[in-house]
């Protein structure tokens, strides 16, 4: 017979990884959020919780962490040689390539879109520009960061 829903989600609420994954990413976000209110880079309370829940981009990056604290300790629970480790490596390193690759090279190159937009609009030679959304990549050692704080994340939950 089949679990009950109440007694999936109890489940679901003590399973290891999903803890791992839930407070790597949460902390991730609210380290983000610390450093950015450090800086003065949130000026409402909108901007607050954007930051802690959604926004992406700054120092560490939460995908990393949360991608290498899910795989860190799938790989405890279930060895470091079980087929669903190796699926949550290769995912890791997709996701990680993406943080720092794909995503930094297209946000630089939305900046530099944006920049011309407005330089055309500034010598008349376009009527206008609505200036793109600029998604924030990952620097490398954002990047690092994460997957560190991820692992430890993971550590923690695989050993406890």
């Amino acid at each position: 017979m089949l679990p009950t829903l109440k007694e999936q989600i109890i489940g679901l609420l003590r399973n290891s990884i999903f803890l791992s994954v839930i407070f790597s990413w949460f902390g991730a976000q609210f380290i983000k959020t610390a450093i950015n209110l450090i800086y003065g880079k949130i000026h409402s309370f909108y901007d607050l919780i954007a930051n802690m829940l959604w926004k992406t981009g700054g120092m560490p990056s939460s995908h990393s962490a949360l991608v290498t604290s899910m795989c860190t300790t799938i790989g405890f629970k279930n060895g470091f040689n079980s087929d669903i480790f190796v699926l949550a490596l290769c995912f890791c390193g997709v996701v990680i390539r993406d943080a720092f690759g794909v995503r930094f090279s297209s946000g630089k190159q939305v900046q530099n879109l944006n920049s011309l937009g407005k330089e055309l609009v500034e010598k008349k030679i376009i009527g206008e520009y609505k200036p793109l959304k600029e998604v924030n990549g990952h620097t490398p050692i954002e990047v690092l960061c994460g997957c560190i704080m991820g692992f430890f994340v993971g550590l923690s939950f695989s050993i406890l």
